[in-house]
């Protein structure tokens, strides 16, 4: 009996050490990295609030804003395995900080857009100069934190998601509304510019900042090195697929980026028909639109944070990534039934945003139960770039229907019927077994 005892005293003393090494490696990273993925959806997105103004200054369709939306993703798609690769042999230290000068730079040219051919172009050189950010950082994540708690942390860092479009919504809203004509430049000029300058600053900090290994962190001493890097092996050694070639050709691989797609056919709709669908629900002032825009992502950042906490706790991941996807639906078609009732068509866009995106992080804890390395890298890498194929598809699509149909009833009405997709094919293919962890 006291051998028990003390065995019970040593796990539990053992439970309480790892909480407080994870907490000291989570004070030191996420902050920053929560920073980063805050100016990553922004630069983005940002197109979304510069679309209210730029199409009429410069004589752009909504077709044409869908496609230029949407092309950033054919740059990324392209990009995301190769960055991925690169950043798990030099590490995440000195290329997430290169990903995030190179695209500052990018979007900050966005501002000299004078043609459709000028903006497709600069739109595919932003994928390609973003690509590994994402699924780099979850790489990031897996070798610092074991699969137990890291759903917690993956929704920490994609609470930025949400915290984006509130800060976004007002500043973004703030500019347009009051930096018309400033030096001689149009308001949607200086929304790409000043938007861009925290994503060059926050890539110097990451280059100075971060620590790429376990073994590397100084600022650890010698018992939490040993507690974590001994963890991490472990849980690495329990992922079954750490190659590159699985990674690449694995059939779980490609149904999660199937599932992936169909998700992101939801949350692309968000990040850049947003702000059209408040103003189709009789909302005109651009700074009205932007303050609206936060109480959606409010809700998804509480969200978020909950489903992340509430997945570790209980070591689930296939139902905490199937609920946030099926609750979405009725949200985005009361928004395309809503009409020009604004009350309606914000309770619908609050429900579709808080769910579509705390989907999101329950997501990602899919596919690192199962891919290490290697593999890891090219599989998440190769998810993400496919999945956000939709990201083309969604926008270009929902451009080309509301130039076509002057709504954009059918275009919500179809990313519904994507969404319940996603869900069943979770709920078919993928076992509990194989990432619950």
């Amino acid at each position: 009996m006291d051998l028990d005892l003390n065995a019970g005293a040593l796990s539990a003393e053992q439970a309480r050490s790892g909480d407080a090494v994870y907490r000291k490696i989570a004070w030191r990273f996420m902050p920053l990295l929560f920073l980063c993925y805050v100016v990553a959806y922004l630069d983005r997105v940002n197109v979304g609030f510069a679309k209210l103004t730029m199409l009429t200054d410069l004589g752009f369709s909504d077709a044409a804003y869908g496609i230029g939306a949407g092309i950033f993703f054919i740059g990324y798609f392209m990009a995301e395995v190769p960055s991925n690769l690169i950043l798990h042999r030099v590490g995440a230290r000195r290329w997430i900080g290169r990903i995030m000068v190179t695209w500052a730079i990018v979007s900050a040219a966005m501002a000299w857009t004078h043609s459709t051919s000028q903006f497709y172009v600069l739109r595919f050189l932003l994928g390609v100069a973003e690509a590994g950010f994402l699924p780099g950082i979850l790489l990031y994540l897996s070798q610092w934190f074991p699969a137990h708690r890291r759903g917690k942390m993956v929704a920490i860092l994609m609470a930025g998601n949400p915290v984006s479009g509130i800060v976004g919504g007002a500043v973004s809203g703030y500019i347009l509304h009051a930096m018309n004509g400033w030096h001689g430049m149009a308001a949607w000029q200086w929304l790409f510019i000043l938007e861009a300058v925290p994503a060059a600053l926050l890539g110097l900090v990451v280059y100075l900042f971060l620590t790429d290994k376990v073994g590397d962190a100084r600022w650890l001493d010698a018992g939490e090195r040993a507690l974590a890097t001994a963890e991490i092996a472990a849980d690495t050694a329990a992922r079954t697929h750490t190659s590159v070639r699985y990674g690449l050709t694995g059939g779980r691989v490609w149904l999660l980026c199937a599932i992936l797609f169909f998700i992101v056919m939801g949350t692309s709709t968000i990040g850049f028909w947003q702000p059209t669908i408040i103003r189709s629900a009789g909302v005109k002032d651009p700074l009205m639109i932007g303050l609206l825009a936060m109480i959606p992502y409010l809700a998804a950042l509480i969200g978020m944070l909950y489903a992340g906490r509430s997945s570790d706790r209980m070591r689930e991941r296939r139902w905490h990534a199937i609920v946030p996807v099926l609750l979405s639906i009725p949200g985005f078609l009361l928004c395309a039934l809503g009409g020009q009732e604004p009350l309606i068509a914000m309770i619908g866009l609050t429900i579709a945003t808080a769910s579509i995106i705390t989907s999101l992080p329950m997501f990602w804890a899919l596919p690192s139960s199962f891919l290490g390395g290697a593999g890891a890298a090219a599989g998440i890498a190769l998810i993400n770039s496919t999945g956000n194929l939709a990201s083309f598809v969604g926008p270009a699509l929902l451009g080309w229907l509301q130039t076509t149909t002057h709504s954009l009833t059918t275009g919500l009405v179809l990313v519904s019927a994507c969404l319940l997709i996603a869900a069943l094919m979770i709920v078919m293919w993928v076992p509990a077994k194989m990432v619950n962890r």
